[in-house]
């Protein structure tokens, strides 16, 4: 349990940036080169690659070299631990949810 923890925080923490959703979501549509994903961005490309490192030591990206050509993929399989705790948390809210509108929509049931 503590290593799914550790695992989440750091997706959320690599998730936090804007940057780096922006990144997620354009490697949604398919593969793409560093330079290509850099070029939609105001910044440096030592900056940027900052950004592409963080994603991939978290594992929600991975980068493969062909030539002089970097190219980022995304993992999809990783981002399935951000849905299943997601998921995790809207069945626990809707339960606590419900409880919370039986109490105020029939009280005298629950002082008994």
């Amino acid at each position: 349990m503590a290593q799914y923890s550790e695992q989440l925080d750091g997706l959320f923490v690599a998730l936090a940036d804007p940057t780096r959703r922006a990144v997620v979501r354009r490697l949604g549509h398919g593969p793409t080169s560093v330079g290509d994903l850099a070029r939609e961005f105001p910044m440096t490309l030592p900056s940027f690659m900052k950004h592409v490192r963080t994603l991939e030591s978290n594992g929600l990206i991975r980068t493969v070299k062909s030539g002089r050509v970097r190219t980022c993929v995304l993992n999809r399989e990783r981002l399935a631990l951000v849905d299943d705790w997601l998921a995790e948390q809207r069945r626990i809210w809707g339960e606590r949810t419900d409880r919370l509108e039986q109490l105020v929509t029939d009280p005298e049931e629950n002082t008994q």
